[in-house]
């Protein structure tokens, strides 16, 4: 528990010492989670036509007030209801390709890019410190911030919900390859979460680490 605390200290500590680069970089995160999917798939598949956001969002305040439906029923449709969503038409009729996000997506969103913005928040503020990282040389520091920057792209490129495309969740770089077999498809879906879990377990690990790191030592003897 004491560790905990004074990680959770050493936190608060690095966010508030460097609330620039913490909204930075949670900012640029965000971002590239909203821009990159959209702009791959219109790199390899074909440019977005259609961009819109859920018509039905203007009626969630009454639908979520209303009686007509029970708080279960309402739990189950709020995280799985969409957003916005981008899409392309096929020129043989249907679509191409689409890239929906949902309230799940949004809230994964927002915790990666808050984890991002904490990470590079405490990774500057031991910097100024001139504290000694614990992973080796310098060249080690730099490899965990090329390494959370690498995991950004990967975030990015993660699992979306997508239209005609076979799975109803898989990577977007999946999608550049046509005609791949269900099995693959499946497999991809697979890999790409539990590539995400991971990366979010390791950036959680990583940010605990530099709270600990930079948090106040308490006395041993008090």
């Amino acid at each position: 528990m004491r560790v905990l605390t004074r990680a959770l200290g050493g936190i608060a500590a690095g966010v508030r010492a460097r609330p620039g680069v913490f909204a930075a970089a949670a900012a640029c995160v965000l971002l590239a989670q909203f821009v990159l999917p959209p702009l791959v798939l219109s790199i390899v598949r074909k440019p977005w036509d259609f961009f819109t956001f859920n018509p039905w969002l203007k009626k969630l305040p009454e639908y979520l007030m209303g009686g007509e439906a029970t708080l279960r029923r309402k739990a189950e449709v709020v995280p799985n209801l969409a957003l916005f969503w981008f899409s392309a038409d096929s020129p043989y009729g249907g679509v191409e390709w689409g890239f929906a996000v949902d309230v799940s997506d949004f809230g994964r969103w927002v915790l990666t890019a808050a984890l991002f913005g904490t990470y590079f928040a405490l990774w500057a503020h031991r910097r100024d410190r001139r504290a000694v990282v614990g992973f080796g040389p310098p060249v080690g520091r730099q490899g965990g911030v090329v390494g959370a920057l690498v995991s950004v792209v990967g975030f990015t490129t993660g699992p979306c919900s997508v239209m005609g495309c076979g799975a109803p969740v898989i990577p977007v770089v999946g999608l550049a390859f046509v005609g791949l077999s269900s099995g693959t498809l499946q497999l991809l879906t697979m890999l790409s979460r539990v590539a995400t879990a991971v990366v979010l377990v390791g950036m959680t690990a990583g940010v605990l680490y530099f709270g600990w790191r930079v948090g106040p030592r308490s006395d041993a003897r008090t």
